[in-house]
C-alpha cells in the first residue's frame, strides 16, 4: 500500500522522526505507539498526503463547524462526491436520503440525539465520535486516526474501533491505550527516540512487552533532559535557572 525508504520528517525547525523505514500493507490493522511529541501524528499526516486518494483522516483537531448541526458536520464527508450545488442545497434543507444516512451512522456511533443538534452542544466524547462519523460518510478503503477515541470510556471506545475496522479494509490509528492496542489491532508500531523502536504482530506482544517499551521510552527522555541541563547556562544567585 505505500514503503517508506529513510524518510526524514520535521516538524516547524524541529526533527521529529530520522530515517525511517516502514511498509504498510493493505487489509493490515494498525496501531501506532509513543510518547507525546515521538512522531505520531507527523508520521500519520505524511501517510494521508500519500494516501489521501483512498484514506480518510480522522485529526485530533477535528476540524468540526461550532455553528452547524451534527447532521452536516458529519454530511461534509461527502461533499467530494456530489456537485457544488447539490452540497448548498442540502446545507438549506438536507435531502431525506441523505439524513437517513447520516442517522444510520450516528446510531452506529451511539450518537442519540436529533440531528439537528449543534456540534457546540455536544460534549468531547460525543464530538469525537461526530468527527469519526465524518470519516466513516467519506467511504474510503482506508481510515487513518489520530487517537479518535481518547475521550471515550473505555467499552464505548471498545466498540467504536470495533466499527471502524469494520468498516475499512485498513486502518493505521494513533493510540495511547496499550489495551486497545493489542485487543483490536495486528501489528503494533513504536515511535521512540526519533524513530521507530518497535514492530511487530499484536498477537507475539503482551502488556509487559508494551510497559517495557515504555519505560525505555522514559528512560531516554530523562538522559537527554538531564543532559540539557547540564549545558544550561549557569544561573546568577537568585535567578531562576
Amino acid at each position: 500500500m505505500l514503503d517508506i525508504q529513510g524518510l526524514t520528517l520535521a516538524y516547524g525547525d524541529r526533527e521529529i522522526l530520522s530515517d525511517l523505514s516502514v511498509s504498510f500493507r493493505k487489509g493490515q490493522k494498525v496501531a501506532i505507539l509513543g510518547a507525546s511529541g515521538a512522531g505520531k501524528s507527523t508520521l500519520l499526516a505524511h501517510l494521508h498526503q500519500g494516501l489521501a486518494a483512498d484514506a480518510a483522516l480522522c485529526a485530533q483537531s477535528q476540524g468540526l463547524v461550532e455553528g452547524l448541526s451534527l447532521f452536516h458536520n458529519i454530511y461534509m464527508g461527502a461533499l467530494a462526491r456530489h456537485h457544488a450545488l447539490y452540497n448548498l442545497a442540502n446545507l438549506v434543507r438536507p435531502f431525506g436520503s441523505r439524513l437517513d444516512e447520516v442517522h444510520k451512522i450516528c446510531q452506529s456511533l451511539e450518537l442519540d440525539m436529533p440531528a439537528s443538534t449543534l456540534v457546540s452542544r455536544l460534549s468531547g466524547g460525543q464530538r469525537q465520535r461526530v468527527a469519526i462519523g465524518r470519516a466513516l460518510y467519506q467511504q474510503k478503503s482506508i481510515f487513518l486516526g489520530d487517537e479518535p477515541v481518547s475521550a471515550l470510556d473505555p467499552a464505548m471506545a471498545d466498540r467504536v474501533i470495533q466499527h471502524i475496522n469494520r468498516s475499512h479494509e485498513t486502518v493505521v490509528m494513533v493510540l495511547h491505550n496499550r489495551h486497545q492496542a493489542l485487543t483490536h489491532f495486528d501489528r503494533i508500531l513504536g515511535l521512540a527516540d526519533g524513530g521507530l523502536q518497535l514492530d511487530a504482530p499484536a498477537a507475539s506482544l503482551q502488556l509487559a512487552d508494551l510497559d517495557r517499551f515504555y519505560s525505555a521510552e522514559d528512560e531516554t527522555n530523562a538522559a537527554h533532559d538531564n543532559l540539557s541541563q547540564e549545558y544550561l547556562p549557569a544561573a546568577h544567585p537568585g535567578e531562576p535557572r
